[in-house]
């Protein structure tokens, strides 16, 4: 039979997530999947899955299950107090957790998202090829509410993987320093504005989310009042909206936009935005 995990404290934004849906841009359908890709891959491999498998990515409130069967799980990325029947838990390693026994991820202490892997994965069905939540455009499976019951998959491993030392969990960055290359719009911008996106210190938005980061700081100015017809925006570009404030695309971002694009951020230096909590400086710097 099939392990079920009831949830039972959802948290603020639990959802589901995968390596994404890739190869569907041009149905406007973005890649989704999760934002801190290495956490979920690190927590995959030591519950001893794939590095692909589904997890639940919480934001900065934890969430907490009670699955019907035994099962291991392994809590990464933001840290955060685990639980097992209120009693203290490994974070960042495998704990196993027996039927019937409450799993709770407590709040994030740094940082914003954690991971939580189980051994076999969650198995809801996939969408267009990922299990991956996407709230832009609504695929995939919703967020988690209290009740749901989530599939867990058969496990390869029968006993949490030996390890050999401390995994090497990043901390979640103290200040984000975002490598870019100009363009494709870069010269909607007057040369003020783009010294300014390379020496000035920004700030993470407590407006941002899955769709993108939102700075706050000085505004960068361009060079005329135009507006560019819609054209395709991928993952990490830097929109820059009539306020001026540069936005960093993430996972869920929309497939096409109207606002120039500054600058692309690559997507290996996307991680670190994933757990930038709100107040973090932000700066940018061009090879």
């Amino acid at each position: 039979m099939t392990t079920k995990l009831t949830v039972t404290r959802p948290g603020a934004l639990t959802t589901i997530q995968d390596t994404g849906r890739t190869g569907h841009a041009h149905l406007g359908v973005p890649r989704s999947g999760a934002l801190d890709a290495p956490a979920m891959h690190l927590a995959n491999r030591l519950a001893g899955n794939p590095e692909g498998t589904a997890v639940l990515e919480t934001t900065l409130t934890g969430c907490a299950l009670r699955p019907d069967r035994p099962v291991t799980a392994v809590v990464g990325g933001a840290p955060c107090r685990v639980t097992v029947d209120g009693r203290p838990a490994a974070w960042g390693a495998p704990v196993r957790v027996p039927a019937g026994a409450a799993l709770d991820i407590g709040p994030a202490t740094h940082g914003i998202r954690s991971y939580v892997a189980l051994a076999g994965g969650i198995t809801v069905e996939p969408v267009l090829g990922s299990r991956s939540t996407d709230l832009l455009s609504g695929l995939g499976p919703a967020p988690l509410a209290e009740g749901d019951l989530l599939p867990v998959g058969r496990s390869a491993r029968t006993a949490p993987p030996a390890l050999s030392g401390a995994a090497p969990w990043p901390a979640p960055p103290a200040e984000l320093v975002l490598p870019a290359r100009f363009g494709p719009r870069a010269d909607w911008f007057t040369d003020a504005a783009l010294r300014t996106f390379l020496t000035a210190t920004f700030t993470v938005s407590v407006h941002s989310n899955r769709i993108g980061l939102r700075t706050e700081g000085p505004a960068l100015e361009r060079k005329s009042a135009g507006e560019l017809p819609s054209e395709g925006m991928v993952l990490g570009a830097v929109q820059v909206p009539p306020d001026g404030r540069p936005v960093v695309f993430l996972h869920d971002h929309p497939t096409t936009g109207g606002y120039p694009v500054i600058a692309v951020v690559p997507e290996a230096a996307l991680a670190a935005a994933a757990q930038a909590v709100p107040g973090t400086p932000v700066r940018f710097t061009v090879g």
